[in-house]
């Protein structure tokens, strides 16, 4: 049951074959890979007015378009720096194989916990994010209703429907996720053309911006002002890293068709960004809770209209495929992370549909934590937002800074000047970003990225322990001698009572070893004694041990049992335990049998000389209610 319902979620499993068949051409890597940093331009603008406005008022809308003109330089530098990247790296993973790289092993795993940490944080972003534009939308066509307390469950919602639609594979998920990104990049163009014309022409509709009451100034412009409302802004250029992240995702030539989806990311970022920076400075969009500042926006353009609900609804939807783009990537970066051997060796296995489907359920369900702790509002994960992926950023570029001085291959002076400026500009963001930000929660971020290094430290610690353990050199293969030497095997059977799954384990001993001893553990004398009588009707040479335990202890008594004179264990022995079981055929079944087997197992399994075989008797189903139920006499 459980495995049809997994077909009919995520679709049959594929073969290993077919993985050369979910890449992606240029036209569906697009939207995937540019849904992160496209869908910023729907609350980077908001989040620099929500700083500015509240303290300068009017002045806000000037110091925008500074601010705005400042982060499209920076995504220039960073476009120019990962085209570099894309081509000396063509294997991905981005930050983090760059840095370990050029700069170590520390600077490796920091830049890939930084990764990680800004990718989790996308999801719950951009979910929260596109909740906000669904009920703004509610909101206008439910004048005076107030829909904020459905939007942790809204938000649980459509998190569960990206991962359903990642699960179902890297092919079917682009084909699925690729026209709502393209659907909002026209959008918008159109809304900035439009907007810009009806402001200039004096033709303006239901001023829904203006409506709002703008504060006075009540601070004056100080630098700390101006680079808190920067380091909100700097939420645009989450997702530009994307791109090189997932190269090995892309067809054939994948690094040419990788640098043309980061230009043309680029591209839509700078002019969707920068055009609705100059509609809001036009309209004077003002923050406002429940009803976003693009919302505003598009109802002072295009009024209570079918366009209105257009501009939302797509919104909505890119910033859901912003958690998309998530999607893509963490779960490839956690492949490579613990291919390294810094993080679980499942993050590194495929699943049915040829998708890295345990990190994206690992994505999904810190996600989904943050969204429930933070009640899926923007405004307090942005504080959290941008600082993990401006680190990574900067480790970058430092790699390639030094790599370049380094060997001094083909141009390097030009490429050094080029990554050494990008290094410089994102450190000092890195720092504007932690002193504004630190106060407001960003500190979590920056003490939790050092417990993820040493965290992922500890994993190949363990790693590298356990392969040393295991190792083999060649002399020790030549003098395994496993046809000259044979262990001695000796069995033991525990049994509760005698049944038909004790007589099948007992019968199965007998084929493995002439020393078999069937071991019951007692816990009264009664049933001991009830288990001798039983078990004498075999008329069986095995012998049978019966051992009280006064603290109903049943591992303890074995093992004392083992180790004592009268069983006779001796060095180099290898004890086989047999444990007979049933299993039910029904799940709600097993929470009425105690599962003591399992819990014996895990015992006996932490001795190197005992193996444990665990031998199922499978149950037919009860049958009909009632037909198997006796009268009462």
């Amino acid at each position: 049951m459980l495995n049809k319902l997994k077909q009919i979620l995520i679709g049959k499993p594929l073969q290993n074959e077919e993985i050369h068949g979910q890449k992606y051409s240029v036209l569906l890597g697009l939207p995937i890979l540019s849904s992160d940093a496209i869908s910023s331009v729907a609350y980077a603008s908001e989040e620099i007015l929500l700083i500015l406005v509240p303290a300068i008022g009017v002045l806000a809308y000037r110091e925008l378009g500074y601010i705005s003109a400042a982060i499209i330089g920076l995504l220039l530098i960073l476009t120019f720096s990962y085209r570099q990247t894309i081509h000396t790296y063509p294997n991905g993973g981005g930050s983090y194989i760059v840095a370990s790289d050029n700069l170590g092993v520390i600077a490796g795993v920091t830049a890939g916990a930084s990764l990680a940490v800004d990718y989790i944080l996308t999801v719950a972003v951009s979910i929260s994010s596109g909740a906000a534009a669904i009920t703004s939308a509610l909101n206008v066509i439910f004048p005076g209703s107030d829909l904020s307390h459905f939007t942790v469950p809204i938000c649980l919602l459509l998190l569960l429907f990206i991962m359903l639609g990642n699960l179902r594979g890297i092919r079917e998920s682009s084909l699925l996720f690729s026209i709502p990104p393209y659907a909002f990049i026209l959008t918008m163009l159109v809304t900035i053309v439009f907007g810009v014309v009806r402001y200039l022409t004096g033709d303006v509709g239901t001023a829904a911006a203006q409506a709002v009451p703008l504060p006075s100034a009540v601070e004056p412009i100080t630098l700390v002002l101006i680079l808190s409302a920067f380091s909100n802004g700097c939420s645009a250029l989450t997702g530009v890293e994307a791109v090189s992240n997932a190269i090995p995702n892309f067809q054939k030539p994948q690094v040419k068709n990788a640098q043309r989806v980061l230009l043309l990311l680029s591209l839509f970022v700078l002019v969707i960004f920068g055009g609705v920076s100059v509609l809001a400075n036009l309209y004077h969009a003002v923050p406002k809770e429940g009803n976003t500042v693009l919302s505003q926006i598009s109802l002072s353009i295009y009024g209570n209209s079918p366009m209105y609900y257009v501009v939302q609804a797509t919104t909505a939807i890119i910033l859901l495929m912003a958690a998309n783009t998530s999607y893509s990537d963490f779960p490839l970066l956690m492949s490579l992370i613990s291919r390294d051997g810094f993080a679980p060796r499942q993050l590194s296995q495929r699943g049915d549909r040829l998708s890295f489907s345990n990190g994206i359920l690992v994505l999904s369900v810190i996600a989904a934590i943050l969204i429930i702790v933070f009640r899926g509002s923007t405004n307090r994960l942005i504080p959290l937002y941008a600082i993990g992926v401006f680190i990574s950023f900067t480790l970058s570029q430092f790699g390639m800074f030094k790599r370049w001085v380094t060997r001094r291959e083909g141009h390097w002076v030009h490429k050094a000047i080029i990554n050494g400026i990008g290094a410089l500009v994102t450190l000092v963001v890195v720092l504007i970003i932690g002193y504004t930000k630190f106060p407001k929660g960003a500190w979590v971020v920056i003490v939790v990225i050092p417990l993820l290094v040493i965290a992922m430290l500890k994993v190949k610690k363990h790693y590298n322990s356990v392969a040393k353990q295991l190792r083999l050199e060649t002399e020790d293969i030549e003098n395994a001698n496993i046809d000259c030497f044979h262990y001695r095997n000796r069995v033991i059977v525990p049994l509760a009572s005698l049944n038909k799954a004790s007589i099948r384990a007992l019968k199965y001993a007998r084929t493995i070893s002439e020393n078999v001893v069937a071991f019951n553990v007692s816990i009264d004398i009664e049933s001991g004694e009830k288990v001798k009588k039983n078990y004498a009707l075999l008329h069986t040479e095995i012998p049978l041990h019966v051992q009280y335990s006064p603290y109903r202890k049943i591992a303890e008594p074995l093992l004392s049992f083992i180790e004592s004179e009268e069983y006779g264990y001796t060095e180099g022995d290898v004890i086989t335990v047999i444990l007979p079981e049933f299993e039910v055929n029904r799940i709600w079944q097993h929470i009425l049998h105690n599962d003591s087997g399992r819990h014996l197992s895990n015992r006996l399994l932490k001795y190197n000389h005992i193996v444990v075989a665990r031998m199922p008797l499978h149950l037919k189903g009860d049958g009909l209610l009632f037909k198997n139920v006796k009268k009462p006499l």
